[in-house]
């Protein structure tokens, strides 16, 4: 398997921020919809504008191109999970709880109805990414996508060392015929194997100038566009022109990729995709009690999509420095050297 050439793709790094501002944008248009004020528009214009949930595909993309080689990179199971967990769980775990602590005070709709027993089972099976494997419902509204990356690390990981550490076959096909059943039953999740397949050879499509932008945009909205019309099988082929157009450096899209706008939603990218449903409920009540006394829906419409996504970028931010950064580094320097006889191994965070 051969590692990237580079640590950090800029391109890789920018197409992380579409990811995020794509299902952003969904949610600025569905929460005020759910909440019944957001104004009337064309069916085709909400269809389309749904369709960016599709983000988390370029999520798996990025997943299957980075973590094979984190994994070498690490040369250690054990530290390649630590990491793993440095990465996901400081934010994921501080909303976990802000959400099972405060969201019964103020109504959140997903306690409605549940008793005591039923709560503290949520609480543990969501904290351990299994509602949906469990056909149990979700709390946060966007963690529903970790349970596919741990679902892909853990498998990842097994077959890598069934395969390349202990080279025992025996082993590594029932590991690998599991994943293709859980991608035949999770379509979505072949996009891992689009990233997996870069990962392993280059091939970059080297596109230049205007010309590789717009064939990477269309590559991208035909994309989204299989997925959700005809099927996640169909829109492999559009994914995977446009993620090798993403890594052939200079390429008309990478450039694009590359602007500092885009490189700083890339770096948020995850903090952003799991806190801005958090920064827009406040924003999404409010809308509701305005639009029962009569305010202008369209008025409450385009206040919420300016609002949320300005304080979406803010939270997400906040929660990058404070969770990503600091609690992360506060985290590591209390157990890297307990958990590993050296400090070693501190693999760069995917």
């Amino acid at each position: 398997m051969n590692a990237p050439k580079q640590d950090f793709l800029p391109a890789v790094q920018g197409l992380r921020g579409i990811a995020a501002l794509s299902v952003l944008i969904v949610h600025l248009y569905d929460m005020p919809l759910l909440a019944g004020f957001m104004a009337p528009i064309w069916p085709w214009l909400g269809s389309t504008i749904n369709m960016g949930g599709h983000g988390v595909e370029l999520f798996f993309m990025i997943s299957g191109f980075l973590i094979p080689a984190s994994l070498v990179r690490h040369r250690s199971v054990a530290k390649f999970f630590y990491d793993r967990c440095l990465r996901i769980l400081p934010v994921f775990v501080i909303l976990h709880l802000t959400l099972f602590t405060i969201g019964p005070i103020v109504g959140y709709k997903f306690f409605k109805g549940i008793d005591v027993g039923t709560y503290i089972q949520l609480f543990f099976v969501n904290l351990a990414f299994l509602p949906d494997a469990l056909g149990l419902p979700i709390g946060q509204q966007n963690a529903w996508t970790l349970s596919y990356e741990w679902a892909f690390y853990v498998l990842f990981a097994a077959t890598f060392v069934a395969a390349a550490r202990w080279r025992n076959w025996m082993l590594a096909l029932p590991l690998i015929a599991l994943a293709l059943a859980g991608i035949w039953f999770r379509p979505i999740a072949a996009y891992f194997l689009v990233g997996l397949l870069f990962s392993a050879v280059d091939m970059p499509i080297r596109l230049r100038g205007w010309s590789g932008l717009l064939a990477g945009a269309v590559c991208g909205i035909a994309m989204y566009l299989s997925i959700e019309y005809l099927h996640p099988f169909v829109g492999l082929v559009p994914g995977l022109l446009l993620f090798g157009m993403v890594l052939a450096q200079n390429s008309g899209i990478a450039a694009a990729l590359s602007a500092p706008s885009l490189q700083y939603l890339g770096k948020i990218s995850y903090s952003l995709y799991l806190v801005h449903p958090f920064a827009l409920f406040p924003l999404q009540m409010i809308g509701a009690n305005l639009a029962g006394r009569g305010v202008d829906l369209w008025l409450l419409s385009a206040a919420f999509a300016v609002l949320g996504f300005v304080l979406s970028l803010i939270a997400g931010g906040i929660s990058y420095e404070l969770f990503e950064v600091r609690l992360r580094r506060f985290l590591d320097a209390a157990f890297r050297r307990r958990l590993f006889r050296t400090p070693d191994g501190a693999g760069h965070l995917a």
